[in-house]
């Protein structure tokens, strides 16, 4: 029999609502228990997984020995804090993007990891998706040349979907660079081999209504002088998922006559912290979803990899290859249940010792370049980055 990595999960809101589908039907994971304040919530977790353990906070799920690893899912300016305790409990650790807030917090991070011999993974970001890691294994295996040249286009609504307070306050790690372009700089990392050098970017905060960065363009400069561009807004008008069919981020099908619906329902909303807990796990939550394989990938808007002698574009299938007289897609088989690949990577680490490429120094990375997007945006000029690391291919 598969041997299974009993996890724990901290924090029952909307990104564990997002990865529910992956924790409940991968085939090496059993989820055992759960951390989070709302008794709602616990409850439902008790009610999907019968003989399960609910906690009211980390701490006590830490203390948990039945559990081998735990999936931190709670807001952005806990995580440092939650992946302290897990290690001292002895727990590896799967943390949600960004993977901290700040480069002290990425570094106690990983130096506690490293002392109490756990594995510290950060995900998921769409670098994990399955097209984007075949881009990379074809960019690494050479056929197409070396990688020069990266575009990257996302647009969303993302701004306008119901917050907390704190997700408006850049400081405490809201607006959309600390929670998209993590999703963008990693995928762009990868795909360019991890080793950036440096970054110059301009943000835009032009809805003061929601006083953070609604959005942002960058370019970024590889050490071995590739380059890529990104751009991405969050203001809930032109969305990129028109361009790739109207596949949406999750892989379903998004009827276009939709638009505008989160402006319109943010409009309606008196409490909105209170709406954004009612998106979260509990009562109310629909039933869990059957297991199986998704219709599509993940995706993460337009992007567009610039060899030598291809260009490469990602899309929700896989990846379309432009040589210089024909055009093809190599389709990318869909994992078994959707995101599976982040677990797939996890479990990798505790159960089989396989190294993960999204590593805690390799967490540290991303958050680096994030955190200098914003640096180059409000003193102007080009940032140069120290703590970059390779893939390891």
């Amino acid at each position: 029999m598969t041997r299974r990595l009993k996890l724990g999960v901290a924090g029952l809101g909307r990104a564990f609502m997002l990865m529910l589908p992956t924790l409940a039907g991968h085939r090496r994971v059993e989820l055992v228990a759960c951390a989070d304040p709302r008794p709602e919530a616990r409850a439902r977790f008790a009610q999907d997984f019968p003989g399960s353990r609910a906690y009211g906070d980390v701490a006590a799920l830490c203390e948990d020995p039945d559990v081998e690893a735990i999936y931190i899912a709670t807001p952005h300016q806990f995580h440092a804090a939650d992946v302290l305790a897990a290690c001292a409990a002895g727990k590896h650790a799967l943390v949600e993007k960004p993977m901290a807030v700040t480069l002290a917090e990425c570094a106690a991070m990983v130096e506690a990891a490293e002392r109490a011999g756990v594995q510290l993974v950060i995900g998921h970001s769409h670098s994990h998706d399955g097209p984007v890691l075949a881009a990379r294994r074809m960019i690494a295996a050479g056929t197409h040349g070396r990688m020069r040249m990266i575009s990257a286009l996302t647009f969303t609504d993302f701004l306008y979907r119901p917050r907390r307070p704190e997700e408006l306050v850049t400081a405490q790690g809201g607006g959309v660079v600390f929670s998209q372009g993590a999703h963008q700089v990693d995928i762009v990392r990868l795909l360019g081999g991890g080793l950036l050098q440096s970054v110059r970017a301009q943000c835009f905060a032009w809805d003061p209504a929601r006083p953070t960065e609604g959005a942002y363009t960058a370019f970024l400069q590889f050490a071995d002088g590739a380059a890529a561009t990104l751009t991405y807004s969050g203001h809930g008008r032109f969305d990129t998922d028109e361009l790739l069919g109207w596949i949406g981020e999750t892989g379903h099908r998004r009827d276009p006559a939709e638009y505008g619906a989160a402006r319109r329902a943010l409009a309606t909303v008196t409490d909105e912290s209170a709406a954004k807990t009612r998106r979260a796990y509990g009562r109310e939550s629909a039933p869990l979803p059957p297991p199986g394989p998704p219709e599509f990938h993940n995706q993460f808007g337009f992007l567009l990899a610039c060899c030598e002698r291809a260009d490469l574009r990602i899309t929700a299938e896989g990846v379309t290859v432009y040589g210089d007289d024909r055009r093809w897609t190599e389709n990318t088989p869909l994992p078994h249940v959707p995101r599976a690949e982040v677990l797939d990577e996890l479990c990798a680490a505790v159960l089989d010792g396989i190294p993960p490429l999204h590593s805690g120094a390799w967490g540290m990375a991303t958050l680096e370049a994030c955190l200098a997007l914003l640096h180059s945006a409000r003193e102007g000029g080009e940032v140069v980055l120290r703590h970059q690391v390779a893939t390891g291919d």
